[in-house]
C-alpha cells in the first residue's frame, strides 16, 4: 500500500470508466458483491497513482462480504482488515464514496466477527456524495 500525499487528489475517470464505477457500487449496494468485484477489478486494473489503493480497498470490502455469504469467515475477516488498512488513508469522502461511514460499518462488522457475536442484519451500503458526477 502506497502512503498518500496529504491532499490525495481524486481520481480522473473517464465517462465510461465512471459508468463502470456508479455500476460497481450499484452492484454492491444490491448485494451482488461477486458482480461488483469483477466491474470495479476491470476499472482498478486501469487506474495508476493515487487513487489505486482506493478502488482495490473496495474491491477487497465486495469479496469480504461474498467470502461471508459463502460462509468463509476467516476470509472475510481476512479481506475486510485488508479494506480498512487501504482505506485508511483516504479523506471522509473520496472519489465521490462516502467513506467514513463506509469504513465505520465495515469495522463493526470485523469487531463482530472476530469476537464470533451475531453480525449487523444486513451488510453496508456505499453512499455516494453529493454533488459526484454521474
Amino acid at each position: 500500500m502506497s502512503r498518500l500525499p496529504a491532499e490525495a487528489p481524486e481520481p480522473v475517470l473517464s465517462a465510461p470508466e465512471r459508468a463502470a464505477f456508479a455500476k460497481g457500487l450499484a452492484q454492491f449496494n444490491d448485494r451482488l458483491f461477486f458482480e461488483c468485484h469483477d466491474t470495479l477489478e476491470e476499472l482498478w486494473s486501469g487506474v495508476r497513482g493515487d487513487a489505486r489503493d482506493f478502488f482495490q480497498g473496495l474491491i477487497q470490502v465486495a469479496v469480504g462480504f461474498h467470502h461471508l455469504g459463502n460462509g468463509n469467515r476467516p476470509g472475510a475477516m481476512t479481506l475486510l482488515r485488508r479494506s480498512l488498512a487501504r482505506l485508511g488513508g483516504y479523506p471522509a469522502r473520496y472519489g465521490g464514496v462516502e467513506l467514513a461511514p463506509l469504513r465505520q460499518a465495515v469495522a463493526e462488522w470485523l469487531a463482530c466477527l472476530e469476537a464470533g457475536e451475531k453480525t449487523p442484519p444486513s451488510p453496508p451500503t456505499i453512499t455516494i456524495a453529493e454533488g459526484t458526477p454521474a
